[in-house]
């Protein structure tokens, strides 16, 4: 397998690293969603990706202010479009479209830093309970720190891993090739791992909902 570090240095595309696309045991999800339990999220596990987009559903009051991630679990399963388009929420990612880069900057950057809901996904959660996100430009990451009101994020079942650095890992040799192709496909530029947020316990009591899927979801 390519290295994604040496790939960028000879301008090999990275290939990911097939270990971390493997679907974990149901016991093993049940397990990780104790353990984030025990460390504030309130966790919840279904068996489907559209079990999953209706727990977000039930989770949203109609007419909320949403911002959903840049998410390919999102996107798979509907509910960035559900999000967008569905007429249920106000949908900040559209507003922002709408705005001005040059005239309206601050109120952009306000607008996404604090809404009222997030919905994204994360690329690992180890077995004792903490949640690892990277960012190329870290802009989604401080909402789910602090900025937003709940933070909703529905997580594959291939997500789970044994410790910090293995989800370390996971990001640079799974997940990062993944979004770099996609980054070159749809935005013309590479992608790269910037940022990496660590999530190892929520003070504000339910807070952030985890949604653990019993299926293959995203990267």
């Amino acid at each position: 397998m390519a290295d994604p570090v040496e790939a960028l240095a000879t301008g090999a595309p990275p290939v990911p690293n097939p270990e971390f696309g493997v679907l974990v045991s149901d016991e093993r999800i049940a397990a990780a969603a104790e353990a984030l339990e025990r460390n504030g999220f309130r966790a919840l596990v279904v068996d489907t990706g559209q079990e999953a987009r209706l727990r977000v559903h039930q989770l949203l009051p109609d007419g909320a202010e949403v911002y959903n991630n840049t998410s390919r679990t999102l996107e798979s399963i509907g509910i960035a479009d559900d999000i967008e388009r569905s007429g249920r929420y106000q949908p900040i990612r559209l507003r922002l479209y709408q705005m001005d880069r040059e005239m309206q900057r601050r109120e952009m950057r306000v607008l996404a830093a604090a809404p009222e809901y997030v919905v994204g996904s994360v690329h690992a959660v180890t077995d004792d309970g903490s949640m690892l996100v990277a960012s190329a430009s870290g802009s989604q990451l401080g909402p789910l720190v602090s900025g937003a009101a709940n933070v909703i994020l529905v997580v594959g079942g291939q997500k789970i891993v044994p410790d910090l650095e293995t989800g370390l890992r996971r990001i640079r040799e799974y997940c990062y090739p993944l979004e770099d192709e996609r980054a070159r496909r749809v935005y013309g530029v590479p992608s790269g791992v910037n940022n990496i947020l660590i999530i190892n316990r929520v003070l504000v009591p339910e807070r952030v909902t985890a949604i653990l899927v019993k299926e293959e979801l995203g990267f």
